[in-house]
């Protein structure tokens, strides 16, 4: 029997966000990737010493990062996903919350 190939195809959403609190975040895009149903295999934090935050989550169907910069009051946001209709949906959650979001600046990440 010859075996199945599947094609990968990556979704991604990149975009800048107005928020740069741990704890909201964190909280917030909890909710998100719950809402949409995506399976959420790990999460892990880590507080910088000085300033920032990073917030990973490893899913199923790909992962959810976030890096803030605290001193500019943003926080960078990724997400990628094998999985094209749960990306969507996570996206009109956002557009839907009426989030102060920066789709156009994401592909610039730098300063």
């Amino acid at each position: 029997m010859k075996p199945k190939i599947l094609e990968a195809k990556i979704h991604n959403l990149k975009f800048w966000i107005t928020e740069s609190r741990p704890q909201q975040l964190c909280s917030m895009f909890q909710a998100y990737l719950q809402k949409v149903d995506f399976t959420i295999i790990e999460c892990v934090e880590h507080h910088f010493p000085l300033q920032g935050y990073t917030v990973f989550w490893l899913l199923a169907e790909s992962h959810l990062a976030i890096h803030t910069f605290p001193d500019k009051n943003k926080s960078y946001v990724e997400l990628s996903s094998c999985n094209c209709k749960k990306a969507l949906l996570f996206r009109q959650l956002l557009i839907a919350d009426k989030l102060q979001i920066d789709w156009q600046s994401a592909e610039d990440t730098t300063f």
